[in-house]
């Protein structure tokens, strides 16, 4: 079947749209770059007979450390019918160049690696929206591997939006990864919920990020 248009603002084309951009995050961010939605240009809908729904999206990205500059992405979502451990397929292409982040990856690459003590931080940002300027990069770094997530657990019902790491804690190693431990939060956007999510993230300059574990984690009652 042939796509169908949708509104961009249609809740559908927005549910896939945050989870392409969060994919594309995923893929291309690091400490030094994070990717965040900014606008839906277009969307349409395919029905694949067996298969599922795909998505096809006309994206405008922005960099969250300098929300002037934006990049146009497409991309293609398929959410499989049915199959609740399949993760959809996503692929996008980005027009045009992404800022160079090696000096700002290398930079904090270094200042982790020389630490005498394991980094360890909670609520960031704080409660009143605030980050500390050496904080920038590891808040970057979770959004990065929540991208991950967010794509593994995303569904044609869901909208994830990263919301805060609750807790990070370096762990240190003897090769030439960092690994942190995040416990972050999500907003899922359709139900309402906050969830907590725990994640062991590995990350290298060269290497890119990697999330070698995660979990949704029981809410507490007072939260």
């Amino acid at each position: 079947a042939a796509a169908m248009e949708l509104p961009p603002s249609h809740y559908p084309a927005s549910r896939a749209a945050a989870l392409a951009a969060g994919f594309v995050c995923y893929r291309r961010g690091s400490p030094g770059r994070g990717l965040a939605l900014r606008a839906v240009r277009r969307a349409g809908r395919q029905a694949i007979e067996d298969v599922g729904h795909k998505y096809h999206l006309e994206l405008v990205l922005e960099d969250v450390l300098d929300r002037d500059t934006t990049v146009n992405c497409t991309a293609e979502v398929l959410y499989h019918l049915g199959n609740k451990n399949i993760a959809p397929d996503v692929q996008f292409t980005i027009e045009g160049e992404l800022k160079n982040t090696d000096e700002a990856d290398n930079i904090f690459y270094n200042r982790i690696k020389s630490l005498e003590k394991e980094l360890v931080a909670e609520n960031i940002p704080d409660s009143h929206g605030k980050v500390s300027p050496e904080m920038e990069p590891v808040l970057l770094l979770a959004r990065v591997a929540a991208g991950y997530v967010i794509w593994q657990n995303s569904t044609e019902n869901t909208k994830f939006q990263f919301a805060q790491i609750k807790h990070v804690k370096q762990v240190k190693r003897s090769d030439e990864y960092l690994e942190f431990d995040y416990v972050i939060l999500l907003h899922e956007m359709v139900s309402q919920e906050i969830i907590p999510w725990q994640m062991t993230v590995l990350w290298h300059p060269q290497r890119g990020v990697q999330v070698t574990q995660d979990s949704r984690q029981a809410k507490h009652p007072s939260e």
